[in-house]
């Protein structure tokens, strides 16, 4: 979660990422194709990663929140966590937008809980063929 090289693991609204020098990640918005940037501040000894996101390198703000609690504290097996993703609904953001990115996150869930459980790596798929019907 604090990896901007494995951001694109799991990220599914912000697609053909690329980490700059100074760790800066820049993306591609799906829906609409806008470039988005994304700094990621994690702070482990909270458990918490907070993900800074903006039209504009110099214009991010602190949008979405991951926690990682340990099982344990929910009654759960220690080799366990819950992942708790918060998202902040910026003033103009309407209906529309805003359920695309509720969408997308609950999809990201998704996949971080199987790159957990299974270590899958999609990015190690060969490209697919044009006209191949994948």
């Amino acid at each position: 979660m604090t990896d901007p090289g494995k951001m694109d693991l799991w990220s599914f609204g912000t697609w053909r990422v690329s980490v700059k020098s100074d760790g800066l990640v820049v993306g591609t918005a799906i829906y609409d194709g806008a470039q988005v940037f994304v700094r990621i501040e994690p702070h482990p000894a909270r458990l918490l990663v907070d993900y800074q996101v903006g039209s504009a390198a110099d214009n991010l703000q602190p949008r979405i929140s991951v926690r990682v609690t340990p099982g344990t504290v929910i009654g759960a097996p220690r080799d366990s966590c819950l992942l708790t993703m918060t998202a902040l609904r910026v003033d103009g953001m309407d209906e529309t937008r805003w359920s695309r990115l509720t969408q997308a996150h609950a999809l990201e869930v998704e996949l971080i809980k199987s790159l957990v459980e299974t270590g899958f790596d999609h990015r190690a798929l060969p490209p697919s063929e044009p006209g191949s019907g994948v």
